[in-house]
């Protein structure tokens, strides 16, 4: 039986300098909801960010982080 290998993804918060996590797809709400809750703040676009990091559509991906002022790639 095989093992799957679970990607993980580098977030990095653009508004507080230093701010990096590793998370697995299914981290990404928890992470970045809990930046957004140090704000007092709350976006859907969270969940959206998170689907399509995990379908692979990077184009999609980017710009939803772009607007929750986030980086996300693959970890190496």
């Amino acid at each position: 039986m095989k093992s799957q290998r679970v990607r993980t993804y580098q977030l990095t918060d653009r508004l507080h300098a230093g701010r990096i996590v590793r998370v697995s797809a299914d981290g990404i709400v928890a992470a970045v909801s809990a930046w957004l809750a140090e704000l007092d703040t709350r976006s859907p676009l969270v969940d959206d960010l998170a689907r399509t990091v995990r379908t692979g559509n990077w184009t999609a991906a980017h710009a939803i982080a772009e607007y929750l002022s986030i980086e996300v790639t693959v970890a190496a």
